[in-house]
């Protein structure tokens, strides 16, 4: 067998025991639908922490407007309905999975069973992420782990839209790069004496133990 070969049949083994995995995961997910309609822009998107006190977004933030109507993702059973830190959190178990919708006015109670797509509750103006917009953080959990809700409804390409309402690609002004200006050449120094030229050796010795430092 050419030496060529013989390398290639390894790694050939190793994509065939990782993709089945990945797409029998994918294929695994529940269809849902999404909590606001029409089909909101998405602001922000899951970015998931790097351990359970970690910094990153839980979830995603959809674009919507105070007081429109709230779905449930999924069918499921109501969790909670309450308040925590100010903000108005409705929570659906899907048995190993639960969804969350913040900051909602809940119009259910613990213990209803909802369907998917049923109503659950009003958007508050209030504990929005993207205040001054009106925002609903949604979330997805399978115990303690945290997953993007955006595979409920396919995952598929995100448009991101900036909160200061910028086309996309424009750059704020105050974060433009100034203008370059150009740099005069330096002035042709005289020949050095060789007093002089000494002392540039030691100088210029000093600084490159300066940048290696």
């Amino acid at each position: 067998m050419p030496r060529r070969r013989r390398h290639l049949l390894p790694a050939l083994a190793l994509a065939g025991l990782l993709l089945p995995g990945a797409a029998a995961h994918a294929a695994d997910d529940p269809v849902g639908g999404w909590p606001l309609r029409p089909e909101p822009t998405v602001v922000t998107r899951f970015d998931p922490p790097t351990n359970p006190y970690g910094a990153g977004h839980r979830g995603v933030d959809l674009l919507g407007s105070a007081g429109q109507v709230v779905h449930a993702a999924l069918p499921g059973t109501v969790t909670f309905a309450g308040r925590i830190a100010g903000r108005g959190v409705v929570v659906v178990g899907h048995g190993a999975t639960r969804t969350t919708y913040e900051p909602v006015a809940a119009s259910v109670t613990v213990g209803d069973t909802v369907a998917g797509g049923g109503t659950i509750g009003t958007l508050e103006p209030a504990g929005s992420h993207c205040a001054p917009r009106a925002c609903l953080h949604w979330g997805w959990l399978e115990g303690e782990t945290y997953l993007d809700p955006l595979r409920l409804v396919g995952a598929g390409p995100v448009r991101l839209v900036p909160l200061d309402g910028l086309p996309s690609g424009t750059v704020p002004r105050a974060a433009r790069p100034s203008p370059r200006l150009p740099v005069p050449a330096p002035a042709t120094p005289a020949p050095p004496t060789p007093a002089d030229g000494a002392s540039e050796v030691r100088a210029g010795a000093g600084h490159a133990g300066l940048r290696a430092v």
